[in-house]
């Protein structure tokens, strides 16, 4: 499902008008990004949540020329699905 179909599905769930659905489902995207973006978690209960999780600097190899390089430390997203959409998936 991509987001034109995803804001479709919403329009018809919640009957509201693609426009409505697309502003709600941008909302969403943009207020989960402010609050990772402080580092705080966000969590939406049967759905799951997301966090912010330090990666720590590394060694990796180039796979061209197998040479040893520097991976430098990084914030990374993490999403944990909750026991509803888990279950939903099996």
């Amino acid at each position: 499902m991509n987001k034109a179909q995803l804001i479709e599905a919403i329009a018809i769930d919640a009957k509201l008008s693609k426009v409505d659905a697309k502003r709600a489902l941008e909302a969403f995207i943009e207020n989960t990004k402010k609050s990772l973006s402080k580092g705080e978690r966000v969590a939406l209960v049967d759905f799951g949540s997301f966090s912010v999780s330090k990666r720590a600097a590394r060694k990796g190899r180039n796979p061209q020329n197998g040479k040893e390089i520097k991976i430098a430390a990084k914030k990374v997203v993490k999403f944990k699905a909750g026991a509803a959409l888990s279950k939903k998936v099996k």
